[in-house]
């Protein structure tokens, strides 16, 4: 299917247009939330806190997941892949290299807050930059090993977008999916459960208990609601850049 008009194996006409459809409103809703959000920190001055760079770097990460998602929504309505074999290979590898940046930014937000709130410490700005760059160039790492050869880009069954070939069962997708599961997925889901059970463990006993509950982190819309408008300042700052002139008047006071 990925130069032709023809239907996937197995999938009607109304099957494809729902399934882009889906992806539609996710990627825009999810591109809209976390937009606002990059443009508010950029925007806010109170926002820019080695904090809110870890909630930034999610947000940047989020923004690339729905882009993903937009491309995928499109070659489903057009009911086609028309980017090549190139793009296929262009599209798993962005795709991939967010969504693990996406997890593991999560796990440096639960660490970013036990920090804050049970070492009574301020996280740094080296630390941040320092966690933030990590995120990045770990998930790039991983990310282009199968365009070397370890693991494999392809199309989904759909046809519509591409991913890791899960399908494969061979040695080498196992050893790598083995591997690049315990790196990026089973160490971030780790310091994620833990950092939230030592802050729920403190502030629980201390009665001040402030800590949202651990949810799935890996869609953009529910990242966006979670981190960002889940949080007073956020939300402040984009109220302030919704409302400009608003803004000037309380800095004019």
């Amino acid at each position: 299917m990925a130069e032709t008009n023809a239907l996937p194996t197995g999938f009607g006409e109304l099957e494809v247009l729902a399934v882009g459809m889906v992806l539609l409103v996710e990627a825009l809703s999810g591109l809209s939330l976390n937009t606002l959000t990059i443009f508010s920190f950029c925007k806010t001055p109170e926002l820019r806190t080695p904090c809110h760079l870890l909630v930034l770097s999610l947000a940047l990460a989020d923004s690339g997941i729905s882009l993903n998602a937009l491309i995928a929504a499109t070659s489903s309505l057009l009911r086609r892949w028309p980017y090549g074999s190139d793009g296929c290979q262009a599209h798993g590898f962005q795709g991939f290299v967010t969504a693990l940046a996406s997890i593991c930014s999560s796990a440096a937000i639960a660490w970013g807050r036990y920090h804050h709130y049970c070492t009574r410490g301020q996280l740094a700005w080296n630390s941040a930059i320092s966690l933030v760059l990590f995120v990045w160039l770990s998930s790039t790492f991983w990310a282009a090993l199968p365009l070397l050869g370890w693991g494999h880009y392809d199309y989904e069954p759909l046809g519509t977008c591409c991913t890791l070939d899960y399908s494969k069962g061979d040695r080498n997708f196992t050893s790598f999916l083995f591997t690049m599961s315990f790196f990026n997925f089973a160490m971030p889901l780790f310091i994620t459960i833990t950092s939230y059970s030592l802050m729920e463990q403190k502030l629980g006993k201390s009665g001040h208990l402030q800590v949202p509950a651990l949810v799935a982190k890996m869609v953009p819309t529910i990242n966006a609601i979670n981190y960002a408008l889940g949080n007073e300042m956020v939300c402040r700052g984009i109220w302030q850049c919704l409302s400009p002139q608003k803004s000037k008047k309380h800095q004019a006071k």
